[in-house]
């Protein structure tokens, strides 16, 4: 079975994240279809990328990165959840990003943004990053608007349709998941 990782892109105060995210998780869960996982940056410490050695190397000298690598290898493919800051992602999910390298290799991403325009210009720089660690993206996205979306922009009520376009989503996120796994294992 495939295993999915969630992952909430922003550790910020106050965030709208762990409700997307936790939105995503509890509509996956349902599908029955993979094993999915909520995966908080909150939860582990890696601040700025701190390692002697450049990641593609493999030798973390640090506990934090360590375990951070161990839960991103135990994945074969991730939902993540972003919002936009300043037309791009979150430091800190691009710096959770940059702290690994063969634990991103050959697993597929799917991407779920909110913000004033739905993190589509956050997303596309995800992609961008993404792709140079070796994941592939698949093309649905969804978008979610903190206007339409949100209830005074915190309360999170997504509109129905967007479950419709997160079914998509995963559907594309298991089998590209599924069609690397053989490289994975190689």
């Amino acid at each position: 079975m495939i295993k999915v990782g969630i992952i909430v892109g922003s550790v910020r105060p106050g965030r709208n994240g762990e409700a997307v995210a936790q939105w995503v998780h509890d509509l996956a869960v349902k599908r029955g279809d993979a094993e999915y996982e909520l995966v908080d940056l909150k939860d582990y410490t890696l601040g700025n990328l701190d390692e002697p050695q450049h990641p593609a190397a493999g030798n973390y000298t640090h506990e934090h990165t360590k375990q951070w690598g161990a839960k991103i290898a135990s994945f074969d493919a991730f939902v993540f959840v972003t919002p936009e800051y300043n037309h791009s992602i979150p430091g800190s999910l691009k710096n959770a990003v940059d702290f690994l390298y063969a634990e991103w290799t050959n697993k597929a991403a799917g991407f779920v943004g909110y913000g004033v325009g739905g993190a589509v210009q956050a997303v596309g720089h995800l992609r961008d990053v993404l792709s140079n660690v070796g994941v592939a993206t698949v093309q649905q996205q969804v978008a979610l608007s903190v206007f339409t979306d949100f209830e005074n922009m915190t309360t999170f009520k997504p509109a129905a349709v967007h479950e419709d376009k997160l079914g998509v989503l995963l559907d594309q996120v298991l089998a590209w998941g599924g069609a690397l796994r053989p490289l994975r294992a190689a």
